[in-house]
């Protein structure tokens, strides 16, 4: 029995023991478990962040391509804004040549106006000049109008002297054919025959008519530059530069028409004409009052008498 009761105390110890181990084993599994279960909620863990990364990966996928989709339209962009800023860049520099052409333009036109504008100044100080002219030959001209006029009633009362010459010959013609041998009453037929008298009243009708031609020439001469001088007039609108020069021209043939005047008249006059007399007194040195370099009227009249007499002196 004791032996008995020893080997079941023996089985028991050993059953404890077993048992020890088995509750350690079991302990161990179930720390084991714990720790997998621990690993299965970490795994599940795992799995639910694995989930949530790998739709947040397909989020960003489709972000990424979203945003290749963006940076391929803004490379598109791109390049047509660089196209635009060349197309711009060329504007740009032919608006610049524009410009610059534009300036140079305004530079000429400013020039041709200020030279405009000089011009102008100097046309309107040589019509101011013209004008002024014009009114000193207006007035000359009307002096020499009235100097002509003078000359031809002078030269109508020199034609009826002249008249009165013609008849006291004619009455002397008449009178040397009934008396031949017996003087002339009057000096001019002194010793002179009858056929004399005759050459010398041919010679002076010839001479009268002449005269009488050269007189109704230059009556219509001076007609004519009345009316150039009033058409010069009413023109002075025109051409500012050649006023001064019609006007001197005009003046010079006036005065060349009153010499006319008072040659032809100091002949019809004869050698005892005031006129020759005048003409006789040399000429007064010096220039005139104006300061023109201008031909008198007696100087004139010495030339035309210079140039028709047969040796020019």
């Amino acid at each position: 029995l004791q032996e008995k009761a020893a080997e079941q105390l023996v089985e028991i110890g050993r059953g404890h023991e077993a048992l020890k181990g088995l509750a350690v084993e079991r302990k161990d599994k179930n720390q084991a478990l714990s720790d997998l279960e621990a690993r299965t909620g970490e795994l599940h863990q795992r799995e639910e962040q694995l989930h949530q990364l790998s739709e947040k990966l397909a989020h960003m996928e489709r972000m990424l391509e979203k945003r290749a989709l963006e940076l391929e339209k803004l490379e598109h962009m791109y390049d047509d804004a660089s196209f635009a800023s060349s197309n711009r860049q060329i504007e740009l520099v032919a608006r610049e040549s524009e410009l610059d052409k534009l300036a140079n333009d305004i530079a000429v036109l400013r020039a041709q106006r200020k030279e405009a504008d000089r011009r102008n100044q100097e046309m309107t100080a040589e019509s101011k000049a013209a004008r002024e002219a014009l009114k000193s030959e207006k007035k000359r001209t009307g002096e020499l109008d009235k100097k002509v006029e003078r000359l031809l009633a002078t030269l109508a009362d020199r034609e009826e002297k002249l008249d009165r010459r013609e008849k006291e010959l004619a009455r002397l013609r008449e009178r040397a054919k009934g008396e031949t041998t017996a003087p002339a009453p009057v000096a001019l037929t002194a010793g002179v025959s009858g056929n004399d008298i005759d050459k010398a009243i041919a010679r002076l009708d010839g001479e009268r008519e002449r005269l009488e031609a050269r007189l109704t020439a230059l009556a219509r001469e001076n007609k004519r530059l009345k009316t150039d001088l009033a058409a010069h007039e009413t023109s002075r609108s025109g051409a500012r530069s050649d006023a001064r020069g019609a006007s001197a021209a005009l003046r010079d043939q006036m005065n060349e028409l009153a010499a006319e005047v008072v040659s032809l008249t100091m002949k019809l006059d004869g050698p005892d004409s005031p006129i020759a007399k005048a003409l006789a007194s040399p000429p007064r040195e010096g220039r005139p009052a104006n300061g023109e370099g201008v031909t008198s009227l007696a100087d004139r009249v010495r030339a035309l008498q210079k140039a028709h007499s047969p040796n020019g002196k």
